[in-house]
This record gives C-alpha cells, structure tokens and sequence, in this order.
C-alpha cells in the first residue's frame, strides 16, 4: 500500500463509526484483520481506542484513516451549539423561510418546525453590494455595535457570517469577522460554500459553524489520544483530509462514513469481481440504524443537491439515498392497528432486546433471531451471543396483538423492512429512468446480506456481490480513498461571453488553492491530479447540469445532448455559465485482497440448522472455509465474523478468487 505522506508506515487503519457499530480493518501491507465494537455515541472516539486496544495495535508506524457520523447525527438531533447568524439588512429570516415548500404538500395543519436559527439570534448588518458586485451600502459604526452587543448578550459558541453575494466580493465577511473576540469559531460563506443560492449557502455556512465544536473537539481528542499515529477524515466527497483540517469544515463530513461505504464498492467492484458486466452496481448499505443506497456507473456520482434531514447541503457529496432502515430499527403497532418498522432505531444503547443491554422493543434483528437467519452463538464471531429468549419475548408482543404466530409475526417485521429499502432502491434507479434489472445489486454493511437476495427479487434483478469483509465495507473504504479536495464558485453569465482566458484563470485560481492545502498536509504537488468541470444551464433555467470543461464548443455540445439524454429535449436557447468546480486528487492508496486457496481434497462441510418456514434443517456454510471456486445453492445461512448471508430458495451461489461471494437467481448466468 503505498502513501503520499510517509514511507515509514508499515499499517494503516480504517475505522468506520456508525450510530451502533464502530468497524475496524487493519491492512499491514500484506494481510487484512477486522474487528467490530459497539459504538459509544456520547464520546465516539472511546470506541475507536477500545477497538484499537482489542486488536493489539501500535501507534508508531501506524495511519488512522476514519469516517464519522458525529456530524450527521448532530444535525438530525439538532444538537448543534449556539450559533449567532449575521445577514443582509432584511434577510435575516431567508434560513427560516427556505424554499417555502411543505413537507407534506397536501396536509392542511402541519405542525411548524422550530426554526434553524432562532429570531434572537439572527443579527442583520446595512452592508449590501450587487451580484456584479457594485457596492450599494456599506458597513458602519452601527453595524459593529450591534454585533458585538449580540456577542456580549447572547454568548454564542460560534458565528456564521452568511452575506449576498459574498462569492464575488468577500470583503465585507471580513471586515465583520475581524470585529468578533477571539475564542469564537467564525465561518464564512465565501468561505465555505462561494456559490449562489442564498438559502442553500446561508445552510451551509450556518452548519458548518454550528456543528464546529462538537466535531473539532471529538476529532482533537481523537487526534490526541492516537499520536504519534497520523489521523485522516472521509469526507463527504470521498476524499480523505487531515483531520486537523478537518474540524473547521465540518459541513464537509456528514457523509463520511457512507462516503466509505463507496469507495470500498468501488474498490471491490474495480479489484475483485472482475467481469465488466459489474461496472454498474446498485449499492446497498443497511447497518444497523440506517440503510443508504446509490447507483456506481463505472465511478461514484457527487452531488451538490443532497440533503440531510429537512436540510439542504450543497457541498459536494456522494450521491446517494438514505431512510431510516436497519437491524435496529424498532416494529411497532401504530393508532390503528398497522404494524410500522423504523425510523426509529435502538442504536448501539440499548440496542436491541436480544443484544441483552437492556432493549424492550422489537427490532429487525430480533425478527431475523426469531426466523433463524441470525445464529446466536454466530453473531461477531461468537464475540458477543444473541438472547434468542429475549428477542422472542418482544416479538410476541407484536405476535399477539395482530393474532399471528411469532414466526408470522418476524416474518412481517423483516417484509415491511424489505419493502422500505427496495422504495429506496427505487428511487435512485426507477424514478430517474435506469433499469434495475441488468444492474448487479452490491451488498454490505452488517446487515445487508440478510436481505439483499429479497431486494433483488422484488426489483427483478437476478445477480448480487456480496464483498468479501461485507459487514465492514465502508472502513476498507477508507483505506483506498485518495487525499483531495473539491473546490468550486460561482461565476455567472452566458457561456459564449466568458473567454477562455477568463475561465483559465479562474480554474488556475481554484486549482492553486487546493493544491495549496494538500501540499501543507504532506501530499506531493507531483502527485496531484485536477480536473475542472461547469455547471451548465439554459438561459432562464433554475437547475443546472454539471459537465467536464472541455472548452467551449465542445462543453456546450456535450450540455445539449445531456439535457436531452435526461430531460427528452433540448433547446435553441443560450447556455448560462453558473458554477465553476475543480476536483483535485492524489494517487489513491493500493491495497491487495490476498487471494483464497482453490478447494483442497474435498468440499468443505456445512453444519445445519432449523429455520422458520423449512421442515428440513438447512446449510450453515463458514465463509471463512470456503474455497475459491466453490458452489452451493439456497436455502442457505452464510456466517462470518461480522455478517450473515442467507440465500433463500432458487439462489445460487460461488465463491470468487478472492472471496466475494457471487450470487445469481434462477437460471440467470
């Protein structure tokens, strides 16, 4: 494996912290070791230090590459700190209205979200320029007072500064954040999201200040406690930063532990499965509070239309779709009757009731305890054993008030939990006009294998890989994500009247300052690749197409048969120039899966085990016994040290090189 940054590293570790499991994978430049500890999501880096305790690691020589889903989880729970916003005079509400669009567009007595902001603390300033920016009014002597007086009363923890049109002209951001005491954390729009769209920057800029503390603290603690070992951060964008950087954007890593998840079905996609027909993959993440999906066609998309929660974030990110799905996930009866499966999760504490942590409600992983697709003795290697009792217990409670059998009951538990992921798979298939059905259906996270053969069925897809060390995908991710960054600002007007000389410039610009960052963190100049790409629209359009710069005529030509290819028509009108974006990278780190020995003197042997709804005991194969080459068909349980597999009836299966195991439904080759 090589690296940018040291030649004396002799491991490098991934870690994935997830809202109940914290994944661990250590690679020494020959070999791959997992491991898997319960997450502790008041102080998450306890987990990693105890995960890292329990695999016997050194810190000297050692790389620490982690995704977190602290900044996520903070913003889903609203626990960010006390942020002061300052805005335009007259646009101190732009976070509150938003887009004025409802959440339910035809509920006539919606209950009001809080604000993200509160009034009090929105404090507006007289500066204004144009968006060519033509200087309109100024800041002044009232301004400063009434800024810092805020500060004084209000004694926020952070400050976001979030002015019109500061992509063009930053000075007046400056002027203010040169007023604000030291102590505060001070984010500025120009600074962490210089494009247009007030409202989607003003989110960004008031995440990124508001999340600051929490992630900064978490990762300096983290950084602390691992010296002299070197700590890089997933973000977002799939791309790794120092986490020193890391905790001033922290707007950059609320997807980094999906973001992970990517990287490693790239990874597996591109080095282990081989045959071209897999260079499309839908992916299927469930852990066990949440279940992302997104679709790899040939490499991973990025977007800057996600969203987290009720919240846009347009900074770059993978593109992929999230609910709240996993084996935590709670079953519950509703006002009527209905039985309803997440999104409320257990998490890591209490968990669910057959983890013994003190769980009363019945979960996914209780119903798949109850079918027998989970082995109690089998769960983490036989680290930590499933309470089948307990599980029983709180399933039964469902049982019973829909009068079913407790096998009836688990096994509408686990259907309704399909039927919720494959909308999901829906979505970023389906409603954009791509065929599931010739796609191969990538599965990992702990639980993903328990229900990705059902997935499959139900979109009419008939082939799946599930990786090899599935279960803790994502933090192999980390290992093969590449240092880099994406930078990008707005520069508005019609294409045809923006030079090359211009647009050079301005990519040079944006170039330099990336390459800048990567180069103070260690990563070789000679190493750094960039590549510029536009954001593209008709004249008179609100949404843009993000396309490769390859000069005018030939960005221009390639805008007009995208919008076609998505939209069914193209238009005679002009091409409006919004966006300039420039992704820069370094060589991604390389990593050998090591390959599995062919079958030796014979098969290797299942043991068996009874399973709801099958009147013989079926096949519970070791994954780590299995041969490169080796066939078996459904039903049957694969069990690893931190996944399950269970293949029903009709599905076959084979081991490949270096373990993944390819799964195909009928006769489909």
């Amino acid at each position: 494996m090589t690296t940018t940054d040291s030649t004396s590293l002799r491991a490098w570790l991934g870690v994935d912290t997830g809202g109940t499991f914290t994944d661990f994978v250590l690679y020494d430049g020959n070999s791959l070791r997992i491991h898997k500890v319960l997450s502790t999501p008041q102080a998450p880096e306890q987990a990693i230090l105890q995960g890292i305790h329990e695999m016997g690691v050194g810190r000297a020589g050692l790389q620490v590459v982690h995704g977190s889903t602290v900044a996520t989880n903070a913003v889903l729970e609203r626990k960010g700190v006390r942020t002061l916003y300052i805005s335009n005079r007259g646009l101190g509400d732009v976070l509150t209205i938003g887009r004025q669009a409802r959440q339910a567009l035809h509920q006539l007595q919606a209950v009001p979200e809080p604000p993200p902001v509160p009034t009090e603390y929105c404090i507006e300033v007289g500066a204004r320029i144009a968006a060519d920016g033509t200087r309109i009014s100024g800041l002044n002597e009232q301004d400063r007072a009434r800024v810092l007086a805020a500060v004084r009363a209000l004694a926020p923890e952070a400050v976001a500064i979030n002015l019109l049109f500061s992509f063009v002209d930053d000075s007046d951001e400056r002027t203010i954040e040169s007023w604000l005491p030291d102590g505060l954390f001070i984010a500025r729009s120009s600074r962490v999201l210089p494009e247009y769209k007030e409202y989607e920057w003003g989110i960004a800029t008031w995440l990124n200040a508001a999340l600051w503390t929490l992630v900064a603290g978490y990762l300096a603690r983290l950084n602390a406690a691992l010296a002299p070992a070197p700590v890089l951060v997933m973000q977002s964008s799939a791309t790794t930063v120092s986490a020193r950087e890391a905790g001033g954007k922290a707007v950059q890593l609320l997807l980094s532990g999906p973001a992970g998840g990517l990287m490693g079905a790239r990874f597996i996609a591109r080095h282990g499965a081989g045959p071209a027909d897999r260079s499309r993959l839908m992916t299927f993440d469930m852990g066990g509070t949440s279940t992302d999906v997104a679709l790899l066609d040939g490499d991973i998309a990025l977007t800057s239309e996600g969203r987290i929660g009720r919240w846009p974030v347009a900074v770059p990110m993978v593109d992929m779709h999230t609910i709240g799905a996993g084996g935590g996930s709670i079953a519950a009866l509703d006002s009527g009757g209905l039985l309803q499966v997440g999104p409320v999760s257990a998490g890591a504490r209490p968990g669910p009731a057959s983890y013994g942590l003190g769980g009363d409600q019945p979960t996914v992983t209780d119903a798949n305890l109850v079918l027998g697709r989970l082995q109690p003795q089998a769960f983490l290697g036989g680290a930590m054993s499933l309470d089948s009792v307990a599980a029983r217990l709180v399933v039964q409670r469902i049982a019973s008030a829909l009068q079913l059998s407790i096998e009836a009951a688990a096994e509408g538990i686990v259907a309704l939990a399909n039927e919720h992921m494959a909308q999901a798979l829906r979505v970023i298939s389906v409603q954009r006009g791509i065929d599931p059905r010739p796609c191969t259906l990538l599965s990992f996270g702990g639980a993903g294998g328990l229900h990705v053969c059902a997935l499959a069925e139900a979109l009419g897809m008939t082939r799946v890989l599930v990786p090899v060390h599935a279960g803790v995908l994502s933090a192999l991710g980390m290992l093969v994500a590449p240092r880099g960054r994406q930078l990008a600002r707005t520069h508005a007007g019609l294409l045809d009247d923006v030079t090359a000389l211009q647009l050079d410039a301005a990519f040079r610009t944006l170039a330099d300052a990336g390459r800048d960052e990567l180069v103070a963190e260690g990563v070789s100049a000679d190493a750094i690749v960039t590549a510029c790409s536009v954001d593209l629209r008709y004249q008179g359009q609100s949404y843009t197409l993000n396309l490769p710069w390859r000069g005018h005529a030939g960005t221009q030509a390639a805008f007009h048969d995208l919008h076609e290819q998505r939209y069914g028509h193209r238009l005679a009108a002009a091409v409006e120039l919004v966006t300039l974006r420039c992704a820069l990278q370094a060589a991604a780190p390389q990593l050998l899966l090591p390959e599995l020995p062919a079958a030796g003197s014979g098969p290797p042997l299942p043991a068996q085990a009874p399973l709801a709804g099958y009147d013989a005991p079926v096949a519970v194969w070791s994954r780590r016994e299995l041969p490169a080459g080796f066939e078996f068909t459904g039903p049957a349980l694969v069990t690893e040290t931190v996944a399950t597999t269970w293949l029903p009836v009709g599905w076959q299966a084979r081991v490949d090189a270096v373990g993944n195991l390819l799964l195909r439904y009928g006769d489909s080759a």
